[in-house]
């Protein structure tokens, strides 16, 4: 009886260490890996788009050093690239992805390279701040498949 007590105890204090962090990502979906962000550290926008993610439930690894080298290392191609680049589940994510693509993304598991929003389309996340007066450009998100050619996966504002 003595050792089934020594367990409920221990697990009790781990129960209660882990329930801060637990309590923290209650509200994200406990199954989304976290997305790695390559961006430069004085980038407002890229800031605004982790902001965005992490409001959504999604778990971030930030670094800070840019992402030319790092797209450039996950073979995504010149025509696709952003402001940042990121890493989740081994499917690159360009630029300002809207969160609910990243979880079909994840969900549905295509056999691609990642998802890419080229340029800083106005109104994607991230690029729609006060600053922007409510503007908003139609853009795609692309699917980008592993010979560099892409297919939309789906349109906003069009």
């Amino acid at each position: 009886m003595q050792r089934r007590s020594l367990f409920l105890v221990a697990g009790a204090k781990l129960a209660l260490a882990i329930a801060p962090v637990w309590a923290a990502s209650a509200s994200a979906s406990p199954l989304l890996p976290v997305l790695q962000v390559w961006k430069d550290p004085q980038c407002g926008c890229c800031k605004d788009w982790i902001e965005y993610l992490q409001r959504d439930g999604f778990r971030l690894h930030v670094f800070d050093s840019g992402n030319a080298a790092v797209r450039k290392r996950l073979g995504l191609p010149q025509q696709y690239a952003s402001c940042h680049t990121g890493l989740i589940a081994g499917y690159v994510i360009e630029g300002h992805v809207n969160a609910r693509e990243i979880r079909r993304l994840l969900q549905e598991r295509p056999r691609a390279l990642g998802l890419a929003v080229p340029g800083m389309p106005l109104g994607s996340p991230g690029m729609d701040g006060p600053e922007y007066a409510g503007r908003r450009d139609p853009y795609d998100v692309l699917l980008v498949l592993a010979d560099g050619s892409s297919r939309v996966y789906q349109s906003y504002f069009r």
